[in-house]
């Protein structure tokens, strides 16, 4: 079964006041929907846009898996934990909340920020918090997210390139830029399909294009 979703349905949020744009793909904060809670393992799946000079103070996070992907500029992370890093487009940014961490995400920049956080469910809440950063993730590297029972993979498909859809219990696929097409559908920027049961899919460029797919268990 596949279940696609458009860009322009997600829920638009944020501050154009002070440059901030969120726009959530799942019920999020004061925008609820009881029948788009969750998919899988993924809870929430932001795209945000922060102006040079803003972002978001230090906050507190519990009990989730917060995988962070750059799509342009550079996103400037401070936790509790002691971590400073500098996250730039290819790098895969992870943190694991555990039983409680609390973290800034700025733009200290001087070009726009663009970068996508997803949230994902643990299998097992608790424990202490970590984090990594990833440098450059490859097309053919998936990155592994054991905590969640899940695989976060990046394909780059030219035009008319074919890419395989992991076969998997859930699948969540979204489009970053370019176009590409599944059974049928073409997807933009900013489209997703939820897909249950994947079995023999694939995607095909219908431009040059970055997607990501979350392959999960449960």
């Amino acid at each position: 079964m596949i279940s696609v979703r458009r860009g322009a349905e997600r829920y638009r949020g944020g501050n154009a006041a002070v440059g901030s744009e969120t726009l959530c793909a799942f019920s999020f904060g004061p925008f609820h929907d009881p029948d788009n809670l969750r998919f899988g393992a993924v809870l929430a799946f932001n795209e945000e846009r922060l102006a040079p000079g803003t972002g978001f103070d230090e906050h507190s996070h519990s009990h989730t898996e917060i995988v962070t992907w750059v799509v342009e500029g550079e996103l400037t992370h401070r936790d509790s934990t002691g971590h400073a890093t500098v996250v730039r487009p290819g790098d895969v940014q992870r943190l694991s909340s555990a039983d409680g961490v609390q973290h800034a995400e700025l733009n200290d920049g001087e070009a726009p920020l663009t970068f996508i956080q997803m949230w994902l469910e643990p299998k097992d809440p608790g424990g202490e918090p970590s984090y990594e950063t990833v440098r450059g993730i490859a097309d053919s590297t998936p990155y592994a997210l054991p905590a969640a029972g899940a695989l976060l993979h990046v394909r780059r498909p030219a035009r008319d390139e074919r890419t395989a859809v992991p076969d998997a219990p859930y699948v969540y696929v979204h489009v970053v830029r370019g176009a590409v097409r599944l059974e049928g559908e073409e997807l933009g920027p900013g489209d997703s399909a939820r897909i249950t049961d994947a079995e023999g899919l694939e995607l095909t460029g219908a431009a040059a294009s970055e997607v990501l797919l979350w392959e999960m268990s449960v």
